[in-house]
């Protein structure tokens, strides 16, 4: 599949007619929020996990040298939190670009911390996009994330901001922390 997805993210009717629907954010979306919304609530969904196996050649690298960027990948039993927002249709034309390197709008089931269930939609790149660049160790990805750099500014920005914001919402993930770590350690020598 392509890593340029508007065109395929344009096709899905799931929620037309809708006059609002929430998104889940896991990644960037928690603490960049450059769109409108109606509401926002920390949330999270099961059966996904946070990856950083998705190359960015439009953000956070080029397509020379992409960066890598977090992506959802099933795992049975995993519970992924976030943030998710209450949006409106025209919101799409916007996050469609903004998620377009590979990201596809899927449906999923979102659960709110007073665990209210919603029907929203995740934006998810799968394995099989050119830019997916796949499963690495912990210090493998800190050391890729070192030295990219893209339109959206450093790597290592796009990972701090993320661990701070986890931070922010009183949740641990194992495998941002650990990046996180490996890279102070390589920032420093």
């Amino acid at each position: 599949m392509t890593a340029d997805t508007i065109a395929i993210n344009q096709l899905m009717d799931k929620f037309d007619g809708h006059h609002s629907v929430w998104l889940f954010g896991y990644g960037s979306l928690i603490y960049k929020a450059d769109f409108p919304y109606l509401q926002r609530r920390p949330a999270s969904i099961a059966g996904w996990t946070r990856r950083f196996w998705q190359g960015s050649h439009d953000h956070r690298g080029t397509p020379e040298a992409p960066g890598r960027v977090v992506t959802l990948i099933e795992e049975p039993g995993a519970i992924c939190h976030g943030m998710a927002y209450l949006i409106t249709p025209e919101v799409f034309v916007h996050l469609d670009h903004r998620e377009k390197n590979g990201y596809l709008r899927l449906p999923l089931s979102i659960t709110f911390e007073d665990e209210d269930e919603v029907e929203g939609l995740v934006y998810i790149a799968t394995p099989d996009n050119t830019a997916f660049l796949g499963a690495a160790s912990e210090q493998e990805i800190a050391a890729h994330i070192a030295r990219a750099a893209g339109p959206s500014g450093p790597n290592s920005d796009y990972l701090n901001h993320l661990a701070s914001a986890l931070r922010e919402l009183g949740r641990h993930d194992q495998h941002v922390f650990e990046i996180e770590r490996h890279l102070a350690a390589l920032q420093s020598k």
